[in-house]
């Protein structure tokens, strides 16, 4: 007689639910996916406004070995599929006082750079960086590539590092009093510190661990994929339904079926899937109080302080700027009134910088001729029921005032079309609890551990992938969750 096959089924199309798509599928499961969106990505998505296409979500792209991976573990070739280019530029910084800093990808560049424009020791620079790759290599087998919440993972000899390298984790001083005792400048410190904005956390609240993540674009580099940061979804989405993975769009899950201490499939439209594997994409938070109101829910976890979520305005611009050279993330950073008292809740946890957040002009070239397609985005707190209305209008104001102050230029009177999301777009949109774009935010010093785990502690076969989840949030550490759930 011939045995059946074991089926999945996965909720949510985010990045994390198409990788967990494809890692089921090549462990020989019949694997059906159900997104609530009419399309695939979640916040790695697009649209677009009449002749301008945006990339919706993330603009930053590192570890793409982490998405070579899926094809390779399919038997095919990722060149063949996916492609992309190392950038020579991780991005530039304007100041208001006129200062401008071209951060070189290469390490040793970027200390000359920083000791010529700033005055900051090029040696202060090398050795941070030291430090975050020696952070990194000690524990990302622990803490990035497997299960928190397994005692086995503890017992292996990849954990040895972790602990002996304790002392350079740094875990009894904030990530901004690593960066003040390393530097002398005020301007390296904010470099420095902005990178707690990859998790959405506060350089004043985060632990020095997170010192490493300048790791990830001057240790392995920043990459553009070529037809923009969608391509990573789309190239992916194929490479599921080639695995013959099934998609279906515009189904929002209602519920996930348990009996007993098994999860057994879910209910769409009212209509039951059963399945031997159900894995949520969905943030942890709605996951258990709309899909599986009736189960006790892991309270403190839920309860954790939300990340911080954005203001994204995307705006269509009937000029270019060659003069501003804006092919590179870009980055106006200053302590200002105006986006110190924009919010009701303040930005990033009592952070005094705001990053206004530019890209411009991707390598597919997305704007009509003679034009230039800027996705603009600052940090903002988390969907608290603030006046979100009011905020927008106070937002965009201070952002435009902010580009001309730092760059010299007014772009107002040349935005064609607009489009915004804000904390609570993004909720609703994504399911993101509260618009938080990485879940839990990491300011404490065990933040790891509290996320929530991959797999749920009682009821088998029900697993968790995606940014609420370990080991958070970004779209390598997605992929992560996947591979860490799939492995489990």
């Amino acid at each position: 007689m011939e045995q059946q096959q074991s089926t999945a089924v996965v909720v949510g199309a985010g990045i994390a639910g198409i990788a967990s798509a494809i890692r089921w599928a090549r462990k020989g499961y019949a694997v059906q996916v159900f997104e609530a969106n009419s399309y695939p990505g979640g916040k790695l998505s697009e649209f677009q406004l009449g002749e301008y296409r945006f990339d919706a979500g993330p603009s930053l792209f590192t570890l793409p070995f982490l998405v070579d991976e899926l094809f390779t573990l399919c038997g095919e070739n990722p060149r063949d599929h996916f492609n992309y280019l190392k950038k020579t530029e991780e991005c530039r910084y304007f100041w208001d006082d006129g200062t401008r800093l071209i951060a070189h990808s290469d390490p040793e560049a970027f200390a000359e750079e920083a000791q010529r424009v700033l005055g900051e020791p090029a040696a202060n620079i090398i050795d941070q960086l030291a430090l975050a790759k020696r952070q990194y290599e000690a524990t990302k087998g622990l803490f990035l590539e497997r299960s928190l919440h397994k005692a086995s993972t503890y017992l292996r000899l990849d954990a040895l590092p972790a602990l002996a390298a304790l002392p350079s984790l740094k875990l009894t001083q904030t990530m901004h009093g690593v960066h003040a005792k390393r530097f002398r400048t005020p301007k390296a410190i904010q470099i420095f510190d902005r990178f707690a904005t990859y998790n959405g956390s506060s350089p004043y609240q985060a632990p020095g661990t997170l010192s490493m993540i300048p790791h990830l674009e001057f240790g392995f580099g920043t990459f553009v994929p070529y037809g923009g940061m969608v391509a990573i979804t789309n190239s992916l989405v194929a490479l599921a339904q080639r695995q013959g993975v099934v998609f279906h769009y515009g189904k929002g899950v209602e519920r996930i079926r348990v009996e007993g201490r098994r999860a057994t499939g879910l209910v769409v439209q009212g209509a039951d899937v059963s399945a031997d594997v159900v894995i949520s994409n969905m943030d942890v938070t709605p996951t258990y109080r709309r899909l599986m109101p009736d189960l006790p829910a892991p309270e403190k976890t839920l309860a954790q302080e939300r990340s911080s979520s954005a203001f994204i305005f995307y705006w269509g611009l009937r000029r270019e700027f060659p003069e501003l050279d804006l092919h590179n993330i870009l980055f106006a950073n200053d302590y200002e009134a105006e986006f110190r008292d924009l919010f009701e809740r303040k930005v990033l946890h009592d952070d005094p910088t705001v990053y206004v957040h530019i890209t411009s002009k991707d390598l597919e070239g997305e704007a009509p001729a003679g034009g230039e397609n800027w996705f603009v985005m600052i940090n903002a707190p988390a969907n608290y029921g603030q006046d979100w209305l009011a905020l927008r209008a106070q937002a965009r104001s201070a952002i435009l005032a902010k580009i001309q102050r730092a760059l010299g230029v007014d772009i107002e009177p040349f935005i064609e079309v607009e489009d915004l999301l804000d904390p609570p777009t993004i909720e609703a949109r994504t399911g993101s609890d509260r618009g938080a774009l990485y879940g839990s935010s990491s300011n404490k010093p065990m933040a790891a551990f509290l996320r929530h785990p991959n797999r749920h502690r009682r009821i088998t076969n029900l697993y968790f992938v995606g940014g609420s989840a370990h080991p958070g949030g970004g779209i390598p550490l997605c992929l992560l969750s996947a591979k860490i759930a799939a492995n489990l």
